[in-house]
């Protein structure tokens, strides 16, 4: 097998299924996909934080131990990242709007189990079911707008879109969790993705069907299991390195077997008739330079969310509730980025013309909350309020063009595929920047007493913080400066002539 052998199509054809007449009343169903497509996203991402503020709660109503609580949070992530490849798969052979049906439906009912919840372990299923369905749901949602919408302006607006519901969704968690928590009820936090994934499903019923792709439907068993089991524990490793730390042997022994259990994927994937992850798409330099990106993006952002949430309510004395809208400038910055900017230049530039400005966007604002001290005053105008901005921007113009590139040009199987790879990427990044970046910071923060003199507990996290966020920063920019050789091809050229060419 040559190189020629394995690279995909520079151009970016048709990929989808269906069949796309012309005419309003095909149009008005193209955008009622992506409608339902931003739900499903919101609840996706909603999801990894809004349980996040209202576990306190739930763990003394059900009485749960401080050593078991994280698995309200763990099975979730698991089953998520580690049925993503499974889910994309199916979504191929059941038909994409089938299982987006399929995702909703079922992480409806399990957030009202979760909600309904007497016990802990009634709870941790719930949530291990909400991860399962989940996995199913965004693949098959963004497959969905990859086949809808190949048009390139009205791409553009379609991502921009999902890009923003996706960059917004982190922040809308801390502050829907806030509330639910505070004037109502924990358990509301779950039951409010019922409503929102009810809806969605109605919306369906305007999106265009589309076709189960032919074949026999046989699933890659073996790299289901070592995909599955691999990408768990390489999350559960990352989740345990903050409490135990990076030298534990238990973090050093998943980590391992996560790595091992990959590598065996990978050898079984090149040998496979019908694999789960063909390789050729790992293999195109755009797509890797996307997957790389969007990686490298979530590990920094959320290091960087978890130091808002932290700084303000430790230092600056903020309730949740009050943390939480301080984030709605970050989210209300993406929206920015990804409809005004990256929306409306999808075509017209090259993917490389967003992606790094954006990497580099977020790496000043960033290096901004670098700058802090206990003795920092106008902290909100001067540091948090610039800093969110241009973490916003950055974010919300470096999603849209990375999805784009990281579906564009793959035909059947190979959507879904590209798909799930791309949520894979986002999940890993931010259960890693979680975990790396609070480890950073938590060993920043106890040496700093005997490197200063009176040092206070105040000063010693700031210290933590501005530690963990320099790294953050010079995370990405070496995204910037790794991604760029591979997203500046033929490919990302090509896109942005053939946008040309349509318009004129």
């Amino acid at each position: 097998m040559t190189a020629r052998d394995i690279q995909p199509p520079l151009a970016e054809p048709d990929v989808g299924t269906r069949d796309h007449t012309a005419g309003p009343a095909s149009a008005k169903r193209r955008w009622w996909t992506l409608w339902a497509v931003s739900a499903a996203q919101l609840l996706v991402v909603l999801d990894g934080t809004i349980v996040n503020i209202a576990l306190p709660s739930a763990q003394s109503a059900l009485g749960m131990s401080d050593a078991s609580r994280q698995w309200a949070i763990t099975a979730y992530a698991l089953a998520f990242g580690g049925l993503l490849l499974i889910g994309g798969r199916i979504s191929g052979s059941l038909g994409h709007r089938r299982t987006f049906v399929i995702g909703l439906s079922g992480f409806a009912a399990s957030s009202a189990l979760g909600g309904a919840a007497v016990n802990p372990e009634m709870l941790f299923g719930a949530r291990a079911l909400q991860g399962a369905f989940a996995a199913a749901l965004a693949p098959a949602g963004l497959s969905l707008l990859t086949t809808t919408f190949t048009e390139p302006r009205e791409r553009g607006r379609a991502f921009g879109v999902f890009a923003a519901v996706g960059a917004a969704g982190s922040a809308l968690g801390l502050v829907t969790g806030g509330l639910l928590t505070e004037y109502a009820s924990w358990r509301w936090c779950l039951y409010i993705n019922v409503p929102v994934a009810l809806i969605a499903v109605l919306g369906t019923t305007f999106v265009p069907p589309d076709r189960p792709l032919r074949g026999d439907g046989r699933l890659d068993i073996p790299g289901a299991l070592l995909s599955a089991a691999g990408f768990a524990a390489v999350a559960y490793a990352f989740n345990e390195a903050e409490p135990l730390g990076w030298d534990s042997p238990r973090v050093l022994s998943l980590m391992a077997a996560g790595v091992l259990l990959l590598a065996g994927f990978a050898v079984v994937e090149v040998r496979a008739s019908r694999p789960l992850l063909p390789i050729r798409l790992l293999l195109h330099r755009a797509r890797a330079g996307a997957l790389l990106s969007i990686t490298l993006m979530f590990v920094a952002m959320f290091g960087f969310y978890l130091f808002m949430s932290y700084y303000t309510q430790t230092v600056l004395d903020y309730s949740p509730v009050q943390a939480g809208l301080t984030l709605i400038i970050n989210a209300l910055a993406a929206l920015l980025g990804s409809t005004f900017i990256a929306g409306k230049l999808h075509g017209r530039v090259a993917p490389a013309a967003l992606i790094l400005p954006g990497l580099i966007a977020a790496a000043v604002g960033m290096f901004i909350l670098t700058r802090l001290t206990p003795q920092s005053t106008d902290v909100l105008p001067l540091h948090l309020v610039p800093a969110l901005v241009l973490t916003g921007v950055g974010l919300g113009c470096v999603i849209p063009p990375t999805a784009g590139l990281a579906t564009a040009g793959v035909t059947g199987h190979d959507i879904g595929a590209a798909s799930a790879a791309y949520n894979a990427s986002q999940q890993l990044g931010a259960a890693l920047g979680t975990a790396l970046l609070n480890t950073i910071a938590a060993g920043a923060a106890a040496t700093y007493p005997a490197s200063a003199r009176n040092a206070t507990s105040t000063a010693a996290s700031v210290h933590g913080y501005t530690t963990a966020l320099t790294v953050g920063f010079g995370i990405l920019l070496v995204a910037a400066c790794v991604t760029a050789p591979l997203i500046m091809t033929r490919t990302a050229r090509g896109t942005r002539r053939r946008g040309q060419d349509e318009r004129s």
